[in-house]
């Protein structure tokens, strides 16, 4: 069983998806990748979350991430699936589900990125084989795991605290920065501890030294 950690990088794996076979890192490119399993197709949650995927397809394209789903089902249940989201995620608005999803019914690549429900002895199929966890996997264009979240059955994930999650991520790549709590993008953000003083002067002309020596905060324009 896989063990992946925030730095590990992410398997590689060839799939069968809804917009043609691929090689996963062939397909990540140069593009940062969310990652989000489902335990099966025609869930409730897991409809509402694809539809919000799809209406938000701008908000990823503008941080040039590319998102891909995986489902323990194949390919014609997936088909009939995206038809049902779609015309569920009207109530919301335009909705057209365009990103890939993974067929993984044999649960290979929930087994190689430690993704099945081993634990809870209820949440299995039919077939007594145990659904995917509801995880959210970020990886940058080097293919590097920098975010891993894991969602119970019961509760949708949020889109905007994951988006917010790439901003500081691709933030903290671009400058030597990090980003304090509920930090939204355009709020001040904290220089980096290997930052030291004259460099922070230099770097961030609006830093701001406070009375705790480790804490310089600045405004950033990008």
């Amino acid at each position: 069983m896989s063990s992946l950690r925030l730095g590990s990088i992410a398997p590689d794996f060839h799939a069968d998806t809804t917009a043609g076979p691929i090689n996963f890192h062939e397909w990540i490119g140069d593009s940062w990748v969310i990652l989000f399993s489902h335990p099966g197709d025609f869930t409730p949650v897991c409809t509402t979350e694809l539809g919000e995927v799809a209406r938000r397809a701008d908000d990823f394209a503008k941080r040039n991430v590319k998102v891909i789903g995986i489902s323990a089902n194949g390919l014609e249940d997936h088909k009939a699936w995206v038809e049902d989201i779609n015309e569920y995620g009207t109530k919301y608005g335009p909705t057209d589900v365009k990103f890939p999803i993974i067929a993984d019914g044999n649960r290979h690549i929930s087994t190689l990125y430690d993704m099945l429900d081993e634990q809870d002895a209820t949440n299995r199929d039919n077939k007594g084989l145990p659904f995917t966890i509801r995880t959210v996997f970020v990886i940058d264009p080097k293919k590097v795991i920098r975010l891993t979240l894991a969602y119970p059955a019961s509760t949708g994930r949020n889109f905007d605290e994951i988006l917010r999650v790439v901003d500081s991520l691709q933030l903290g790549d671009k400058y030597r920065v990090t980003t304090p709590v509920n930090w939204r993008k355009g709020d001040d953000v904290i220089v980096h501890p290997s930052v030291n003083n004259d460099e922070a002067k230099t770097l961030f002309p609006e830093v701001t030294f406070h009375k705790q020596p480790y804490l310089r905060t600045t405004p950033l324009v990008e």
